[in-house]
């Protein structure tokens, strides 16, 4: 959610350009007052105006190296400023409409513009470079006009190419990060890709779908991936290899802006009435745990961690590699040595899923030898082993085929209630999920056995009895037995990401910033606060073995003191209550409302450390027997 830290507003009209700077607390805007506002987040305040455009300021980025400051502006320049000494040092004329978006190259000394002129261009600002290097220079006196040409004829900023080829006014342009490779988004509807050299620039490919202007574009710091937005309402992300689309959101407003973060999966689009931020990809690694060890993917890679031991080895190369299509689900049959892996194709032009099936073999990976698998596919939304040669695939028809482990089709089930997919429940039985329930279905006798009414429900936990589960939702966690009779339901205010039992049958679950627990009857608390979202594989003592969102294995330490016990409390183990009474360090008004709220006022007695309150205590709860011991005591 969302949350206002602080507004400045010291601009007159609308501000059509922010940047914030890589190191320092600084960011810069420009607006319609023609004005540039170099401000401190920190200080909370603006440091200093630099005047000289002469109309609406579009676009304004710091350098990532030099302390300068690109503009640009309707009045067809574009102008670079040092921000140390507030004074402008180059102006960049040619363009001869407005000029709609100037940027820095992250590398080299060049910057792309683009003009309502139709056209792309590449400047060289080479020269500046060299006269901050030398002493005395025109950047450091100021005795030069901005861009005007020295003494031996050399300019600060040249123009290297000029790139024509859009039919409409050129509203935004980019350079890639690594590659010598410029994007760009016109009025024509048209993104464009550009490729140059020292020599010359010229047009790659255009990727056409949008039906209104594009108003910006850009390439993905981290995936080979073209973002764009448009005023047709849609956000369209292309392949940067194929050029194709790969996928598309439409919304109910107009898009006008578009970032990336540089390091997380994420990327915001402004449009009329806000911003809204998406996810790229999936962050959650597909995985399963099998006794001492998991099983996750990692970068097209099945791998197996060992728990206790650490040991992270490659087991086999997944096949069928494409950047469109992300592993979800992972079912692993332990008789056969195979692993059945689905995926989702988020790709609208292939508009598929489907599952692969691969053979492991004993000790693959120990030894080093990792080979490419020879997995066989198959479509269908999700499949799982249902026995030691059988698994149960679910199609996008919503029939239920059980297969043998050769892949042939030994029962065809009609499945009614709009099913769209199915879990594992144990041998002979799978979960069935609709959009409002989940069902127990028995595959041999071809009925249901049991049913909850549980809605969007994303992902089920097994205890490692199969006694119980968690069926996880959004923001819910539904805690039934094997019988899917409801326990408890716990509601948290922000995502569920992960859970899985531990060896006591207490569930740890967690959100993007908590570790938390839970029981049965759904007496729950928080374990531990986290830095980054991670999602549990195992819980053991007072170990939770993890995965983080790079699918790298870790290993987070809990203290599993006050879950410990309430579940002795209700389990009316009373031995072990009174143990940790004496030993444990548990405190804290939390564990004292606890045990008054379940009816253990003595219980509670023995947290209350402040003597002074004692008395005041028992006369709340009504024990003055206890209460006069207490006061001899």
């Amino acid at each position: 959610m969302g949350t206002l830290i602080e507004k400045f507003d010291e601009h007159d009209g609308p501000v059509r350009g922010v940047h914030f700077h890589n190191s320092q607390p600084l960011f810069v805007s420009g607006g319609d007052d023609y004005k540039i506002k170099v401000w401190n987040y920190k200080q909370r305040k603006c440091l200093f105006t630099m005047l000289g455009h002469l109309d609406y300021i579009r676009t304004t980025f710091f350098h990532d190296e030099h302390p300068w400051i690109v503009s640009c502006s309707d009045d067809q320049t574009i102008r670079i400023w040092n921000w140390q000494s507030r004074s402008c040092i180059s102006v960049l004329t040619g363009h001869n409409h407005y000029v709609m978006c100037a940027q820095f190259h992250p590398k080299q000394d060049f910057v792309v513009s683009a003009s309502l002129d139709q056209t792309v261009r590449v400047w060289d600002i080479g020269g500046l470079k060299r006269k901050r290097a030398q002493p005395g220079s025109a950047e450091t006196f100021r005795t030069q006009t901005p861009g005007q040409i020295d003494l031996f004829g050399q300019s600060d900023a040249l123009v290297k190419h000029v790139l024509e080829g859009h039919d409409r006014g050129v509203n935004w342009v980019h350079f890639h990060p690594t590659q010598p490779l410029i994007v760009s988004g016109a009025d024509d509807r048209q993104v464009k890709l550009w490729r140059f050299n020292e020599a010359r620039a010229w047009e790659v490919d255009t990727c056409r779908g949008h039906y209104n202007n594009v108003s910006n574009v850009i390439f993905h710091p981290r995936n080979e991936i073209i973002i764009s937005n448009s005023e047709d309402k849609s956000i369209r992300l292309w392949d940067l290899n194929k050029r194709n689309c790969v996928n598309t959101f439409r919304g109910e407003d107009r898009y006008w802006c578009i970032t990336a973060h540089p390091t997380l999966n994420l990327f915001a689009a402004g449009h009329d009435n806000g911003m809204i931020i998406f996810k790229l990809e999936r962050e959650r690694p597909a995985s399963v745990v099998h006794e001492n060890s998991v099983f996750f993917i990692k970068d097209r890679f099945l791998r197996k961690y060992t728990f206790g031991s650490g040991k992270d080895v490659a087991v086999l190369q997944l096949k069928h590699g494409d950047s469109n299509c992300q592993p979800n689900c992972l079912s692993y049959n332990p008789a056969e040595s195979s692993i059945i892996v689905s995926t989702v194709n988020s790709s609208k032009s292939a508009g598929t899923t489907y599952y692969e099936v691969y053979q492991i073999g004993k000790d693959r990976g120990d030894r080093g030898d990792v080979q490419m698998g020879e997995g066989k596919r198959m479509k269908g939304v999700t499949a799982v082993w249902v026995a030691r040669n059988r698994y149960a695939a679910l199609d996008s028809s919503g029939k239920l085929l059980v297969k043998s482990s050769s892949h042939e089709t030994t029962k065809t089930i009609e499945l009614t209630g709009g099913i769209d997919y199915i879990y594992y429940a144990g041998t002979g039985t799978v979960l069935l999920r609709n959009p409002e329930s989940v069902s127990l279905y028995d595959i041999q006798q071809k009925i249901t056995v049991a049913s909850v009414r549980i809605p969007k429900v994303v992902r089920v936990v097994w205890s490692n009895d199969m006694s119980h589960l968690a069926l996880l939702c959004k923001r819910t966690i539904a805690i039934c037995n094997r019988k899917l009779e409801l326990k408890a339901t716990i509601h948290e205010s922000v995502k569920i990401k992960s859970a899985a039992w531990n060896e006591q049958g207490v569930l740890i679950y967690t959100t993007a910033n908590h570790i938390k627990y839970t029981l049965h009857n759904g007496d729950n608390g928080i374990v531990r606060t986290l830095d980054l979202p991670i999602y549990i594989s195992a819980v053991k003592d007072n170990n939770v073995y993890c995965l983080d969102r790079e699918a790298k294995p870790r290993v987070l330490t809990i203290d599993s003191t006050e879950f410990k016990f309430k579940l002795a409390l209700v389990d009316k183990k009373y031995d072990e209550v009174l143990h940790m009474v004496r030993n444990a360090n548990l405190y804290g008004q939390a564990i004292i409302a606890y045990l008054q709220k379940k009816g253990y006022p003595e219980v509670a007695l023995h947290f209350v450390k402040d003597l002074r309150h004692v008395l005041t205590w028992l006369s709340s709860v009504g024990i003055l027997r206890l209460q006069c011991q207490q006061l001899r005591h």
